[in-house]
């Protein structure tokens, strides 16, 4: 699956494309004592060339920035379902 996702940042659309592969990457890199780098990484080997250079003087001058971006890819590429235990 591959998903283009628009999100404004800062006041200015940034465009990502996610695909199956960068989310499950993603998921495999966290561990416990590290957050930061796999959502810095979703985030950069996500965002579309051309606006690369313009996340990254986002990232630059917002610490946090890469793990809410992060969160709201994961969360329009994988949105949550509902599931229910039948007894």
């Amino acid at each position: 699956m591959k998903k283009p996702i628009v999100l404004t940042i800062a006041g200015s659309d940034i465009s990502f494309t996610v695909t199956t592969d960068d989310y499950n990457a993603y998921l495999n890199e966290i561990m416990p004592d590290n957050k930061v780098a796999p959502a810095h990484n979703l985030v950069m080997r996500t965002v579309d060339t051309d606006h690369k250079e313009q996340l990254r003087g986002v990232l630059d001058n917002s610490p946090g920035a890469s793990m809410q971006i992060a969160g709201l890819l994961t969360q329009q590429f994988a949105p949550a379902i509902e599931i229910a235990v039948k007894k």
